[in-house]
């Protein structure tokens, strides 16, 4: 049980990591989306490259510890926690988020963008939907018929 906890720990700790990254990133693409000063273009161009390559290791760390606290409890528990095969997804899901934060993070680099604040505002809202949902998955721990 104890390594378990530590497990849990450790797949909290970096998940905690990553979504302060992934709230704060699309928050920087607002901005320069909405500035026509070259020297905050530039600025923000640095910013939003080092805040991503930083919190990838921790998108990385966040799904292994996952899967290693799936691996202890095993291959029955896996197939009768449903709620957790939503949560998976969702975490798919994040993880592709994350993978276009890439493609986003290359056209500003590349002064490529054609989305406006506004797109970035409600693109920042995604994170903070899936967090709601799987922090009630994991707590309540609903069963499905």
């Amino acid at each position: 049980m104890t390594t378990i906890l530590w497990l849990k720990a450790f797949h909290v700790c970096f998940m905690v990591a990553w979504f302060a990254g992934i709230f704060y990133l699309p928050r920087l693409f607002v901005n320069h989306a909405e500035t026509d000063n070259k020297d905050i273009i530039e600025q923000l161009k640095g910013m939003e490259r080092r805040l991503l390559l930083f919190v990838t290791p921790f998108a990385i760390l966040t799904f292994a510890f996952g899967f290693a606290i799936i691996y202890q409890y095993g291959y029955q528990w896996f197939v009768a926690m449903k709620w957790l095969h939503i949560k998976i997804t969702l975490v798919l899901v994040l993880l592709a988020y994350h993978g276009y934060c890439f493609k986003l993070l290359k056209d500003f680099k590349e002064d490529k963008n054609t989305r406006s604040g506004k797109f970035y505002r409600i693109f920042n809202e995604v994170p903070v939907i899936i967090l709601f949902v799987v922090v009630f998955l994991v707590y309540l721990k609903p069963t499905f018929s």
